[in-house]
């Protein structure tokens, strides 16, 4: 899915390291990176639309592929990942202090 189609009610997840979520990552998006997912399934919802994001797509297709084989129906990858979040101007927000961006 792109950018312009996550709606408001999306649980957005960050699947990007540390320093790339610290660095700009959209409002509201839950952190929960990628090596983590298998020990943390359960804070994945099964009953509402999970859009699932990193910096390009590539990291995000796998987790959606791992969730979808673990039984969720309902998630979806970022196409583009952040760099098409940003590039449609969709809001970032950073953790360190400087200007969001996307590493």
């Amino acid at each position: 899915m792109s950018a312009d189609q996550v709606g408001e009610d999306a649980y957005l997840i960050d699947v990007r390291e540390d320093d790339e979520w610290a660095a700009g990552h959209a409002p509201g998006a839950y952190h929960l990176p990628m090596m983590e997912i298998p020990a943390r399934m359960g804070e994945v919802p099964t009953d509402a639309d999970v859009v699932v994001v990193c910096r390009s797509g590539g990291r995000s297709s796998q987790v959606v592929a791992y969730l979808m084989n673990n039984g969720w129906d309902n998630v979806r990858n970022l196409d583009g990942g952040m760099h098409q979040w940003a590039a449609r101007g969709r809001p970032l927000v950073s953790e360190d202090g400087q200007p969001p961006r996307v590493l």
